[in-house]
């Protein structure tokens, strides 16, 4: 059975989003009362949300949260510039070698379950759905320059011309689409429009009518009114990105966890990080419906916060991941 989409109440979240903690371009140091946060523009929004919550609750303390893309933030992160990191893919075996070579220890902190949203222009009448492997003919390498039209990725769309969005090659949200859709993590073709931004890739896709693109499925939510949502056939039939088939294991092969990477230092210099990251994963669940993000079970949130409680004692590198098992 086909399930369909249906826009998410997003006001609580939308008013917010734009008041507090605009990003900057520029690259900024800690500063030493407060907190630097960047990395995937997935974890954002939820990261900047749980922000100005927390400044509500607690004033006086300054966080800045940025984004630009998973892969840059981790390479801020590991450079020790940053005290956490945003990442909507886990830290790879070459960015843990760059830590561990800076002495950066951190902790992995599982943050909620996501889904990647393939999206057309709202006038689009010919697709409803898109399998795994017609998304591998459009995105794979050899596609450059040869899969061009709409009637080269089923035989019975238009013959008019196909205009491709997505993240960028910085973007963990990249990582995670190349690995599942191409098979090969950090390859595609590059003829496509790309961005780190996911409010620039909406923009691009409803003002293009022969666009197709991918983002994280906060992006459509946010802009559900501007685009159309495809299902994605991976040989079950075609399925949506919802709560439900997101939390079944249904939606795949495009659903992934988001994390919180802390820099131990940070834990150890800076109350704040933790009497952040505990209000954070404390209230989270109460709002995170709000942004089309799933929910991790309680027991996940509860053993994160049980293991931050122990902040005081250093971890190793990767072994003592919080809340990883």
């Amino acid at each position: 059975m086909r399930v369909k989409p249906g826009p998410l109440l997003l006001i609580s979240l939308t008013l917010s989003l734009h008041t507090v903690l605009v990003p900057s371009s520029h690259a900024v140091e800690p500063v030493s009362d407060g907190l630097l946060v960047d990395g995937s523009s997935t974890v954002y929004p939820l990261t900047r949300e749980a922000a100005r919550r927390f400044q509500r609750a607690r004033p006086g303390h300054p966080i800045e949260v940025k984004f630009s893309g998973t892969t840059a933030g981790f390479r801020r992160f590991c450079a020790g510039e940053t005290d956490i990191n945003d990442a909507s893919r886990e830290m790879n075996a070459e960015e843990q070698a760059h830590c561990a070579e800076n002495g950066i220890r951190y902790r992995q902190v599982p943050l909620a379950m996501d889904s990647i949203a393939v999206v057309v222009h709202p006038s689009n009448r010919w697709a409803n759905d898109i399998t795994v492997d017609e998304l591998k003919t459009l995105w794979a390498p050899a596609a450059e320059e040869h899969v061009m039209r709409w009637n080269q990725i089923r035989p019975d769309w238009p013959d008019r011309p196909v205009k491709l969005f997505g993240r960028g090659q910085d973007s963990g949200t990249y990582d995670v689409f190349t690995q599942e859709i191409v098979g090969i993590t950090h390859r595609s073709r590059q003829d496509y429009t790309a961005s780190e931004d996911e409010e620039q890739l909406a923009a691009g896709i409803a003002a293009e009518p022969n666009a197709l693109g991918f983002f994280g499925i906060g992006a459509y939510h946010r802009h559900w009114e501007d685009l159309k949502l495809l299902a994605v056939d991976n040989g079950s039939g075609p399925i949506f990105p919802t709560l439900e088939t997101v939390s079944e294991d249904r939606y795949r092969p495009l659903t992934r966890p988001l994390f919180l990477y802390l820099n131990e230092q940070s834990l150890q210099r800076k109350p704040i990080t933790q009497a952040f990251v505990e209000h954070y994963l404390d209230g989270l669940p109460s709002w995170i419906h709000f942004t089309g993000y799933m929910p991790l079970k309680a027991e996940r949130y509860a053993r994160s916060l049980a293991a931050l409680q122990q902040a005081q004692e250093p971890s190793t590198t990767d072994a003592n991941r919080t809340g990883a098992q």
